[in-house]
């Protein structure tokens, strides 16, 4: 970047504990190219976290301007907002894309993109209609792993892909934290099938160049909620676990007070918006499925089987892809084991990859050519969250663009591509039939 060229002036919309990833990334590495304009939050106490953060990072900088949720359009003008991006509910992301990029904004949203198809549309039109940029954070295409992946297929090392075996596992620390937090509220999450995998059929859409035609799908709450708690023996009684006796030895609870980061997000911030961040995973109110299991059939052909699990005891995933001329499988470990009653640390109380030491286990990419013996593929892990897929991300969406011949930016169009196979999942799981996924976003 020349130093001639003026800064693009971000504004940060949805400031909870993701949204540090890209607050430190645009204070910090990225500041020669953005400056950090505006927070915007339903609760000033967590934009002022932030602002405290950035503080401590840079003693001499100034607060970062803070706007009420009901005051975006006003920040977008009054602060000259050149980008957006969004870390807020997902259910309100089509609201702050839309508003952005009408005002001439660009975007860069967490996924999902949005949690149903009529905001999907939202979205797509407004893009159409603005000419402006809508960037997915799907930091799962820049691990080297995945990347590496990806090559090999575009390659033809496997010949042509005839189906896909993607089995997913969330432990108990990580599965459970969805079923404490607003995402256990399908109306404001889409339920796991958006929320979560989202991230996973965007991949196989990626990896395989292709996009979803038919879905069939079946799931339920089986091990989370207040009714499968009580048949096991697992349930306590309390609504949250802030201030409560019977959540002091419940490995399923999470204790805000354990990190300076989460009370001052989260615990100090509850008098402004009433929100519990450590609600009972066995109590009420869960409307999300937690076991799934998902049949594609996609437009070149191949089949996906699919299965999330949100109560396993270890985390992570294994896929193999099946082809014309061999066999591709990857496992990964994220960890091996899940130890209770650990104290949460940092800003996020769910440790993931490198950051679960003592527990995390191994990758392997195998090759597995007719004819010919496995081969095991050497992959370099990377520094940082998703297997440093966190770090390549930011820096392909706020550094300087280079081609990519592995095409991982995502746009507007790869973020619904992405979404609607959860959406017809979801339908599926309504009607206990297949559905054709252009009865709901034709795209």
């Amino acid at each position: 970047m020349s130093p001639d060229t003026p800064r693009r002036r971000a504004a940060v919309v949805g400031l909870g504990a993701r949204a540090r990833l890209f607050t430190r990334a645009l204070a910090g590495p990225y500041a020669d190219r953005f400056e950090l304009a505006g927070f915007c939050d339903v609760n000033s106490r967590r934009m002022a976290v932030h602002n405290g953060w950035l503080a401590d990072a840079d003693p001499g900088r100034a607060p970062v301007p803070a706007y009420a949720a009901e005051d975006f359009d006003e920040m977008l003008r009054r602060e000259r907002i050149d980008l957006v991006v969004v870390c807020s509910v997902d259910r309100t992301h089509d609201d702050y894309i839309v508003r952005a990029l009408e005002a001439g904004c660009d975007v860069v949203t967490e996924k999902p993109m949005t949690t149903d198809a009529d905001r999907a549309r939202r979205i797509l039109d407004a893009v159409r209609r603005t000419g402006r940029e809508v960037r997915v954070a799907f930091n799962y295409r820049y691990n080297p792993v995945h990347s590496a992946v990806r090559e090999l297929i575009a390659a033809g090392e496997i010949g042509e892909v005839g189906s896909v075996h993607f089995e997913w596992l969330l432990d108990l620390r990580h599965g459970a934290d969805y079923f404490r937090r607003w995402h256990r509220d399908k109306a404001n999450s889409g339920g796991l099938m958006v929320h979560k995998a989202t991230h996973h059929f965007d991949l196989v859409n990626w990896w395989l160049g292709t996009r979803p035609e038919t879905v069939f799908a079946q799931g339920g709450l089986f091990f989370y909620g207040d009714e499968a708690g009580r048949r096991r023996g697992l349930a306590r009684d309390y609504t949250r676990a802030h201030g409560s006796p019977a959540a002091r030895d419940d490995p399923f609870a999470v204790r805000l007070e354990d990190s300076p980061a989460l009370s001052a997000l989260y615990l100090d911030a509850e008098a402004e918006d009433g929100y519990h961040r450590d609600q009972n995973v066995f109590g009420p109110g869960v409307t999300i499925e937690d076991d799934i299991a998902v049949l594609v059939r996609y437009a070149t052909g191949a089949t996906l089987t699919y299965h999330l699990t949100a109560y396993a005891p270890w985390e992570g995933y294994r896929i193999a892809f099946n082809g014309s001329e061999g066999r591709l499988e990857l496992l990964v470990e994220e960890s091996t084991w899940t130890p209770s009653l650990v104290p949460a640390n940092g800003s996020d109380p769910v440790l993931h990859g490198a950051e679960t030491a003592d527990t995390v286990g191994r990758t392997e990419l195998t090759l597995r050519r007719f004819w010919e013996e496995p081969r095991e593929i050497e992959v370099a892990t990377g520094e940082g969250g998703h297997g440093g897929g966190d770090a390549r991300m930011l820096d392909d969406v706020f550094g300087t663009r280079v081609p990519d011949p592995l095409h991982r930016a995502a746009d507007a169009a790869d973020g619904a591509h992405s979404l609607v196979t959860g959406l017809a999942a979801n339908r599926s799981f309504e009607t206990g039939l297949p559905v054709l996924t252009r009865d709901l976003l034709d795209l």
